[in-house]
């Protein structure tokens, strides 16, 4: 088993305090895993096995039904001893009303508890009233660069030879744990995505037009790193003769934000210091999700770029929009408490560093602002702003 430091020292830092701790994301991230990591840990560091209760919910283990009562019943049951108790619980939002049996045990139980989830049902309605206040959301993504190596470090390839492979073959631990050709890993990637439509979307929310629905995915895969809205698919698919309302592509957006399939990012005004409700970009959990539906393409490396950029942005703690700076964009900025940079994404310089550059400057004010890019020899410094490879910029916690 790989480590992966970055959960494990969250983890630590929120251990024995007194707040459900919520580790979600999509499928196959590593959730489970990183439950597997905390319950090694807590054994090392000398809680006896039998006050670890480690508990998976899947559809398939509970295709009778298992209810909140029958939850919280099964686990106290276990709990025989004086002492606490660390609770492990994979895969929560299989059971109805399960944060109730959760706020039942942080309540009247001495525990500590952890819960993963692949849908945000598990943050939303009823949590909200059993447990406001009491727990903590911890994002799950796929693995950065930096744990991709770890994965790959007996594999003698170099880091950029490595980068290659990350931004064609994504980030998903199943993936990098073996040493799949692209079309394996695409199938394996094609098969996670298909759990998660069926599983998460289409039978929770009974979508009777899959080939509908499939579509306006699609449409979302291929304008990755573009602003568009729901009016825009609505146009798209009525000049292929299909209708569509906009409340229903709504809907479809939401369902793929709350299954961890897409994630939204906002604009923001620079000169007007708000965030704009309008003309959103969506990002892919993983760049292997936009592949393994399409097929890989050289010229949409460019946007996948973006998308590895994004997701490294918000590992490392930062809310991340888009910049619109007058009738200029700027790709990222990224806060983080009273810290703040800007981004700009790009394959290759010089060709476009022109603009990138430009349009980091007219930002006046003095946080740092950077380029990155593929280009092996662009590495610099033009009038205070960075020219950083990719693959710098991913293995450095500075920036």
């Amino acid at each position: 088993m790989i480590i992966r430091p970055q959960y494990m020292e969250l983890l630590k830092t929120y251990r024995d305090v007194p707040l459900v701790k919520i580790l979600a994301g999509i499928r196959r991230c590593g959730k489970s895993t990183i439950l597997e990591m905390l319950r090694d840990d807590l054994l090392k560091n000398g809680v006896s096995a039998d006050h670890i209760i480690s508990m998976r919910y899947t559809s398939e283990d509970f295709d009778d039904g298992m209810t909140d009562k029958d939850m919280y019943r099964s686990i106290k049951e276990q709990m025989t001893g004086d002492g606490r108790y660390y609770l492990l619980l994979d895969e929560v939002q299989e059971i109805d009303g399960w944060e109730k049996a959760v706020n039942s045990l942080l309540e009247n139980t001495d525990t500590d508890i952890y819960v993963t989830g692949s849908n945000s049902k598990l943050m939303s309605g009823e949590i909200s009233t059993y447990l406001t206040g009491r727990y903590i959301s911890i994002p799950v993504y796929t693995l950065s660069f930096a744990e991709y190596l770890e994965f790959k470090k007996q594999s003698g390839l170099s880091t950029r030879e490595l980068l290659n492979e990350y931004i064609r073959m994504g980030g998903f631990p199943i993936v990098a744990f073996g040493n799949f050709d692209e079309r394996s890993a695409y199938q394996i990637v094609e098969g996670i995505y298909h759990s998660v439509i069926t599983s998460d979307i289409t039978k929770r929310h009974n979508i009777a037009n899959f080939d509908l629905f499939n579509r306006v995915v699609r449409y979302i895969v291929e304008n990755v790193g573009k602003t568009f809205s729901a009016n825009a698919i609505v146009k798209f698919l009525k000049s292929e003769g299909r209708s569509l309302s906009v409340e229903a592509v709504y809907n479809y957006l939401n369902w793929l934000e709350k299954a961890f399939v897409i994630y939204r990012c906002q604009r923001y005004d620079l000169q007007g210091k708000s965030v704009l409700k309008t003309q959103e970009k969506f990002y892919l959990a993983d760049s292997s999700l936009k592949y393994c539906i399409m097929g890989f393409n050289p010229k949409s490396i460019a946007a996948m770029l973006e998308n590895i950029v994004y997701f490294e942005l918000r590992r490392k703690g930062y809310d991340v929009y888009i910049g619109k700076n007058a009738t200029k964009e700027i790709d990222f900025v990224a806060v983080r408490r009273d810290e703040r940079i800007y981004v700009q994404v790009c394959r290759r310089l010089p060709e476009e560093s022109d603009r990138e550059v430009a349009n980091l400057l007219e930002i006046k004010d003095h946080y740092p602002k950077y380029v990155v890019t593929l280009d092996e020899l662009a590495a610099g410094n033009i009038n205070g702003v960075r020219i950083v490879h990719l693959a710098d910029f991913l293995m450095d916690n500075k920036y």
